[in-house]
């Protein structure tokens, strides 16, 4: 009898998830080996048969700055106040640089991992979820920049001073991080059934980048189109940059009913990003 039961006994027991709503951290951490094969992959693959490897993490946020600076500063003439405007730019960018690589690495979560998904089981949250974490180590290197570029500047004569609010900057990437991880749970999800959606996820990424307050200051806005001032408002990654630049640059303000708003819709995105990735994960291998 106890030869038997012996025999029916399993470490890990896989069944179907009845649960209309599961997060399952539990089964998550029993795969977190896997969960850290998959963070080191995306970090040596992406840029493993490129000529400058890494340093395109470095470029991009650089070039990207200095455009920036020339268009919106020099040309179109946005005051940055005693800030200057590459340090102002470059703070936005790199935070914004951490949501645009979560939304775009967990948007295609289904449709680029379809072959290791129809032959063996884990938990599939973890692929989107090794992304966000694997993105944590490029916008790491991102704000080592920002960091370099803010000393020199400092020695360089510019006003510039440290928020003692700066402690609490982590817990804006870590909202920033689940905010992109819902939403590209939720369009990965609609991909294996829209394939549209993939090809508008870039110029849609462009057009919110515009809509929350990347390169220039909210009040801004407000001042100078009251009748769309409303739009930036309405978007919770606007808050998460402005805030960013307050607690980084010590420039604008900060705005507690926005940081609440903000919270409250990057819950509910992420719920209803998993809620519909736990069902797509049913049957989306018929379909991609």
């Amino acid at each position: 009898m106890n030869t038997q039961k012996n025999a029916t006994s399993w470490l890990f027991e896989i069944t179907p998830k009845n649960k209309f709503f599961s997060l399952n951290l539990k089964e998550v951490w029993q795969y977190r080996d896997l969960l850290f094969l998959f963070v080191k992959r995306d970090v040596i693959t992406v840029y493993k048969q490129t000529v400058l490897g890494p340093l395109w993490y470095l470029i991009q946020p650089l070039f990207t700055s200095v455009t920036f600076t020339i268009i919106f500063n020099n040309v179109a003439g946005i005051n940055t106040g005693t800030i200057p405007p590459f340090l102002f730019n470059l703070g936005g960018i790199t935070v914004w640089n951490y949501f645009t690589a979560c939304l775009t690495g967990t948007s295609d979560t289904f449709k680029s991992n379809a072959g290791i998904f129809g032959k063996v089981y884990f938990p599939r949250i973890i692929t989107p979820l090794s992304i966000v974490i694997s993105n944590l180590i490029k916008f790491g290197i991102q704000f080592f920049i920002f960091v370099a570029f803010f000393i020199f500047y400092y020695f360089q004569g510019a006003n510039l001073s440290l928020n003692g609010l700066i402690i609490f900057f982590p817990l804006l990437i870590v909202i920033m991080g689940i905010l992109g991880l819902g939403l590209g749970m939720l369009i990965s999800s609609l991909v294996t059934k829209y394939r549209d959606f993939s090809h508008l996820i870039g110029f849609g990424i462009q057009l919110l980048m515009y809509l929350s307050a990347v390169m220039y200051p909210m009040e801004l806005i407000k001042e100078k189109l009251p009748k769309f001032g409303w739009i930036v408002e309405y978007n919770p990654l606007a808050y998460i940059i402005e805030t960013s630049r307050y607690l980084l640059l010590n420039v604008g303000n900060i705005s507690i009913g926005g940081l609440i708003y903000t919270f409250i819709i990057t819950v509910v995105v992420f719920f209803t990003g998993l809620l519909v990735f736990n069902r797509t994960e049913k049957s989306f291998i018929d379909t991609v």
